[in-house]
């Protein structure tokens, strides 16, 4: 029987990876966002705010990012249930918009990235992105 787990967890360095892979996409699209990157237990490990990026969107980032990685699912299910009517939503802390992904390494969630700035569509396609980057890397 083992009583202790070998906890998976994310680095600065896969971090700012991460947050690279955001970046790029974004850039290409000439969205100006805010990218956070946070640790299994939702703690600000990286934040980048691009030249341009609403001062505003620091905060919504790290929310969609905490949101993602302590109820283990993309933010974009939250806004959906709410749109269906899922007001008890509401009483949770935790911000019902797109943008917020959990980032998986072998199967468990590492952290999460959250992305403000554009659209709720942009902000997940940039997320999805930086996301996307840790599967391909540990391939």
């Amino acid at each position: 029987m083992a009583l202790l787990s070998v906890e998976k967890t994310l680095t600065l360095a896969a971090a700012k990876q991460i947050a690279q892979a955001a970046e790029t996409l974004a850039a290409a699209n000439h969205w100006n966002v805010v990218i956070a990157i946070v640790d299994s237990g939702s703690n600000l490990l990286y934040l980048e705010r691009m030249d341009g990026a609403l001062v505003g969107s620091v905060v919504i980032s790290q929310h969609k990012a905490r949101t993602a990685a302590q109820f283990k699912c993309l933010t974009k299910d939250f806004e959906t249930g709410l749109a269906a009517g899922s007001t008890s939503l509401l009483k949770l802390d935790i911000l019902p918009y797109e943008g917020g992904v959990p980032i998986i390494a072998d199967g468990s969630i590492v952290g999460a990235i959250g992305v403000s700035g554009g659209t709720p569509a942009q902000d997940g396609q940039v997320a999805q992105a930086g996301s996307d980057w840790l599967g391909s890397a540990l391939k």
